[in-house]
């Protein structure tokens, strides 16, 4: 297994951020993040990982326009780049092979966990 550099926060920052292109920004991310793991997720959190993930080459950003519902402000706008979507793919690839190994009867299920 190769050694990825991915944490498991960035991760779903990065899946979060692909299931809303092309319009991702840091609150709607937070909030759909939030909501998705059913716990708190500051947008300071999550702007921390973007950095980390821009840093990394993994994701891009740029203004969008003003809007009138921001007060004018704009928006710094996130996406994948081709390096974030390779990283994701390896990601998924090795959660899949994993997830084939698993012999029956190995996992729990979750009916038999609530009695």
């Amino acid at each position: 297994m190769r050694r990825s550099d991915l944490g498991e926060f960035e991760e779903l920052v990065l899946l979060t951020i692909a299931t809303q292109f092309p319009d991702a920004y840091s609150v709607a991310i937070a909030e759909a993040l939030e909501k998705d793991l059913k716990r708190t997720i500051t947008t300071g959190a999550t702007h921390a990982a973007m950095q980390r993930l821009e840093k990394k080459g993994y994701l891009t950003s740029r203004m969008g326009e003003s809007t009138a519902e921001r007060g004018g402000r704009r928006k710094r706008l996130y996406a994948v780049t081709v390096a974030g979507g390779k990283i994701l793919e390896e990601v998924r690839q090795i959660r899949e092979t994993l997830w084939s190994r698993i012999a029956p009867g190995a996992i729990p299920e979750i009916q038999s966990l609530q009695k």
